[in-house]
């Protein structure tokens, strides 16, 4: 980062974030090398089953799904469909190229059976265990609706644990290749599959019993699949030839007439699976399901679930959180902005000593986003990490986006700006540079007029802050925007709100420390404010115009006690000023606003006691003054 923008370490401490292969088969790197390791043909035992996920098996009845088949004896398969190819210890080229067909005689040999038999299931899940990739690409290619005969077929997959393992990469690969997916089976037929019939099978197969420890597996990697076919589903339209597809599974299952409705509902039975039944209930009480399906406030909805699914599923959320990260990372605005907003309600679950640098990257490439919402959803991003001291050592990178939106006109954009950089400043070591000291300054100087209190609050203390943190060599250059401070801050010592005003003082006394104006320390520790304007006076009434200019625009504030402040303020900035005759102007107009005062104060009759020959000097009556202007005007 350039000089002019860092917030620089004290020890020039460096800290770089370490990635860590994650080596489970719910991963993001099992994600990317699926289809290598789909052709590999692995064995069970290089499938290291490392998550830690603490959610137990349960005998839990089936709510979804197809009607199981019926069990009345009927005849079943022949084996000599598959049985030659089991015969042989080692399976020759030649045999793995016969795969795809088989597979395909099996299920056209299916259609007229209502059940498997034991010895044939056997011999669907070692096929299944052995040629993983050749067996679901090729039933999605031959049974993309997933008639009966594919169901039984996934459902005999769905009950065996390592065969399940097996074929699920191949499964999500091709949902997460959105509309079309095509890869090569080993009989090289590479036509386009459908997301949306891998979609279905793994609606289907979560409703098998005996699924459940395999899905737990690769839960966080499913759910982020659906999440992503519920948002693409539901802000594209879908190609004609995909919507002629979807019209073929809804005649074939009695499913929603729109993909992004079916998606939700394989979402549900996947977080029912995982008994997360009550975030399916929180989520349906506070129609989040419905908002999910509009996508205009989707990532609203989504915000809600990651909140729901937080309560008692951390170890899901932050393999989520991972997943969402390496997407995130890919820059795919098709569904970038649901994804950054689940992921800011998990970011506590993540571990930024080891994906803090990642995270950093995805919310500074948002911040300099032309939409609002990705600003809105990265500074949240921020907010937390930036108080972990190891993180806030490397914010110098996004503090140049964090000045520009210090000026933007959106409250809560601004405030969470201030809260990232007093998070930041907060952490020992941590200076401002010389730099860019004056411009935080400047900017914050602008805020203490912000309609918004509490911004008012967060930009005076961290003024004060920046006073306190800026290296040595910036103390000089920042002066004269702390000078500009002390009619402002004077002026605020008497706000409505006592947190501003408390603040205010404490700020303008620091003020008074840093310029080394003893005489303003006494003032203000001694609460003698009555006599400031006076006391700043003395030591040079040249800079008295100066001072009542930036009085001015005060005389037009809503509170009383400001517009008091403000003419007590001139009116003795106004006898430093005497013969000055360019500044009489001033004094005729906080004439006239104290006389459009419904209830003047002693005080306010007492100010204007002090010059009640002034506008006479004018030679213009006092009521005839110029309107004020109302540029800087503080608003409540």
């Amino acid at each position: 980062m350039t000089e002019d923008v860092a917030i620089t370490n004290h020890d020039k401490e460096e800290t770089q974030g370490v990635t860590t292969t994650d080596t489970s088969p719910d991963s993001l790197e099992h994600s990317e090398d699926s289809e290598v390791a789909m052709n590999d043909h692995r064995a069970k035992a290089d499938m290291a089953l490392t998550e830690d996920v603490a959610i137990t098996n349960a005998n839990t009845a089936e709510t979804q799904g197809l009607a199981n088949t019926d069990t009345t004896p009927t005849p079943t398969l022949s084996q000599e469909l598959i049985f030659d190819y089991f015969k042989e210890p080692c399976v020759s080229s030649h045999q793995q190229q016969q795969v795809p067909a088989k597979v395909e005689n099996i299920h056209q040999s299916l259609m007229s059976h209502v059940s498997v038999d034991a010895r044939l299931q056997t011999d669907i899940v070692r096929l299944a265990e052995e040629h993983p990739a050749d067996v679901v690409l090729t039933f999605l290619r031959c049974a993309p609706t997933c008639d009966r005969a594919a169901a039984m077929m996934w459902r005999a997959i769905g009950s065996s644990g390592p065969a399940l393992e097996k074929v699920l990469p191949t499964l999500l690969c091709v949902m997460e290749d959105w509309p079309l997916h095509r890869m090569c089976t080993s009989d090289g037929d590479n036509k386009d599959l459908f997301a949306l019939a891998a979609t279905l099978v793994i609606w289907l197969i979560v409703q098998v019993p005996e699924c459940h420890e395999t899905i737990v597996l690769y839960s966080s990697r499913l759910f982020v699949a659906l999440l992503f076919h519920v948002v693409i589903t539901t802000q594209q339209m879908p190609p004609e030839e995909v919507d002629n597809f979807w019209r073929a599974c809804r005649e074939e299952h009695r499913l929603p007439s729109k993909p992004n409705r079916f998606a939700v509902q394989a979402m549900k039975a996947l977080l029912c699976r995982l008994q997360c039944d009550h975030v399916v209930v929180a989520m349906e009480r506070k129609r989040g399901w419905d908002t999910l399906l509009c996508a205009h406030t989707q990532h609203y909805a989504v915000g809600l679930l990651a909140r729901e699914m937080l309560r008692g599923l951390i170890p899901l959320c932050s393999r989520i959180a991972l997943h969402l990260l390496r997407q995130l990372s890919r820059e795919e605005p098709c569904w970038d902005l649901p994804a950054l907003a689940f992921l800011v309600e998990v970011l506590e679950c993540l571990d930024t000593t080891k994906c803090g640098d990642s995270m950093l990257e995805i919310m500074s490439r948002h911040l300099q986003s032309e939409c609002r919402e990705r600003h809105r959803l990265a500074l949240r991003g921020l907010v937390v990490p930036s108080k972990d001291p190891s993180m806030a050592r490397r914010m110098c990178s996004v503090s140049q986006s964090l000045l520009e939106l210090l000026g933007d006109g959106d409250r809560e954009v601004v405030s969470m700006s201030l809260h990232v950089f007093t998070n930041v400043l907060q952490h020992k070591d941590i200076l401002v540079s010389s730099t860019t000291a004056p411009k935080l300054a400047e900017a914050l100087l602008l805020l203490f007029d912000h309609d918004n209190s509490h911004v008012q609050l967060l930009s005076i203390q961290l003024f004060c802050k920046v006073m306190d943190l800026v290296v040595d060599e910036g103390k000089k250059p920042l002066e004269t925007i702390v000078n500009k401070s002390l009619d402002t801050l004077f002026i605020y010592c008497h706000d409505d709100n006592w947190h501003v005003a408390k603040a205010s003082r404490e700020t303008l006394h620091w003020v008074a420390k840093y310029l080394n104006r003893r005489d303003l320390e006494q003032v203000v520790e001694k609460e003698q404010l009555s006599k400031f304007a006076e006391v700043l006076l003395a030591e040079d009434r040249s800079r008295a115009a100066e001072h009542l200019r930036r009085a001015r625009p005060y005389l037009q504030s809503p509170q009383e006690p400001l517009r008091e402040a403000a003419v007590r303020f001139m009116g003795m900035a106004e006898r430093s000023s005497r013969g000055q005759q360019g500044e009489l102007q001033l004094i005729c107009n906080a004439l006239q606003a104290r006389r459009q005062d419904a209830s003047p104060s002693c005080s306010n009759l007492e100010n204007q006691a002090q010059f009640p020959q002034r506008p006479k000097e004018l030679g213009t009556p006092s009521g005839s003054s110029e309107p004020v202007s109302q540029e800087h005007t503080r608003r409540h």
